[in-house]
C-alpha cells in the first residue's frame, strides 16, 4: 500500500477534539508517555498499538450502548414486538 493511499480523514470533523482528549486520557491511563506536540516519532509501536486498541474498544462500547437504546426505543415505538 503506497503512502498516499491512506485515508485517516474523520467523517465528523467535531469529533477531532473529542478523539484527541480520548487519545490523551487513555494514554494517562496505560502510563505511557505523550507528546502534547502531536509528534508521536518517539513512540513505541507498541505503545502507539495499546493506545489505539484501547480507543477502538471504547468506541466500539459507546456505539454499541447507543444501539442498545436505540433498540429499546424502536420496542417501545413499533408493534413488531
Amino acid at each position: 500500500m503506497a503512502a498516499n493511499d491512506r485515508n485517516n480523514e474523520l467523517v465528523v470533523q467535531q469529533a477531532r477534539a473529542a478523539l484527541n482528549q480520548m487519545k490523551t486520557e487513555v494514554a494517562q491511563e496505560l502510563g505511557i508517555q505523550f507528546s502534547q506536540d502531536g509528534y508521536y516519532g518517539n513512540m513505541l509501536t507498541r505503545d502507539a498499538g495499546r493506545i489505539g486498541g484501547n480507543i477502538t474498544r471504547r468506541l466500539v462500547q459507546m456505539a454499541e450502548q447507543q444501539l442498545a437504546g436505540q433498540q429499546s426505543n424502536w420496542n417501545q415505538q413499533s408493534n413488531w414486538r
